[in-house]
């Protein structure tokens, strides 16, 4: 009997630390029309458990900036400040397998004697035997398969690093009590049925790590795609950081055929005269093969994630 292939399942995931611009643009652009385009669900993920960095209003603005242009989503928004008990099953599944481990160092230790790697300092393993400090707070940490990792990306082919050279022990539960990314997005991406994550280039080092949690808690694999960057006339990663403005919701249809030329796709003949009109032709043609690869996502400098 042969396997039927499950329904695409795809999404966007916005930190609430301030509004969309034209970075997550391009990023949601590609995601939406990757589902769309085969008849898809589309879900949209709130990603607010780093409590430090939130800003107030900023997902009511999110909503508003995704609905001025055009963006609709499926089910209801997934907060992941909802979930909790969630990551704390799989930190538990983690350690009866013996793949997480506490760990004492502070982030200032760690970046005093750590390598620099493409997720920023390279953990080296410091208390895979133990807690240097065991009277603090314990942070928890995966460990890693030894050798290289390996994925296979749609659009930048197989991709590999080695685990404890250029990645390092990755955080799933901060000292203070704050989740992880790569946990709390691997669990979600399971709980919504995600089928396929399509985002930006900076986290195709994260796949790695992300795969390797998929394989550790026995979860279904994804499909990955890294889309490229929108950058800065210096060539920076288009951020908050590098003083990105704000998506201008009144003037949303050149945006989003500028978006759409940056992913490499194919001219509309005539320019759409509404943003209705703009989703139409792009669902009927877009095509992930015309997705270029960055040369380098790194050229700017290394993304930092938690």
């Amino acid at each position: 009997m042969t396997e039927t292939a499950p329904p695409y399942v795809g999404r966007f995931a916005p930190s609430p630390t301030g509004p969309l611009h034209f970075g997550s643009l391009v990023a949601a652009l590609g995601s939406y029309c990757a589902a769309r385009a085969v008849g898809g669900r589309w879900h949209l993920r709130i990603d607010d458990l780093d409590t430090p960095r939130l800003v107030p209003g900023a997902v009511e603005q999110i909503l508003r900036q995704l609905e001025a242009f055009g963006f609709d989503w499926d089910g209801s928004i997934y907060f992941q400040s909802d979930h909790g008990s969630r990551y704390e099953a799989a930190l538990e599944g983690l350690r009866r397998c013996g793949a997480a481990y506490t760990c004492s160092c502070t982030r200032k230790e760690i970046t005093a004697h750590a390598e620099r790697g493409v997720l920023g300092p390279i953990y080296p393993g410091t208390c895979r035997d133990g807690m240097i400090e065991p009277e603090r707070e314990p942070a928890w940490r995966l460990q890693l398969p030894a050798g290289s990792l390996q994925v296979h990306d749609l659009v930048h082919g197989d991709y590999r690093l080695h685990a404890a050279l250029e990645l390092g022990d990755p955080m799933l539960r901060r000292r203070d009590g704050v989740w992880g990314y790569h946990l709390a997005t691997t669990i979600d991406d399971a709980a919504l049925g995600v089928t396929d994550v399509v985002r930006g280039s900076d986290l195709l080092p994260a796949t790695l790590i992300q795969s390797a949690l998929q394989t550790a808690l026995g979860l279904p694999s994804s499909r990955w795609a890294h889309l490229p960057l929108a950058r800065t006339r210096a060539g920076e990663k288009l951020s908050k950081q590098t003083g990105a403005e704000a998506l201008d919701s009144d003037r949303p249809l050149p945006a989003l055929l500028e978006a759409w030329r940056l992913l490499g796709q194919a001219e509309p003949p005539d320019a759409p005269a509404s943003i209705a009109e703009f989703h139409a032709w792009a669902r009927a043609h877009w095509s992930l093969a015309r997705a270029p690869a960055d040369g380098d996502p790194f050229a700017d400098g290394l993304p930092h994630i938690a």
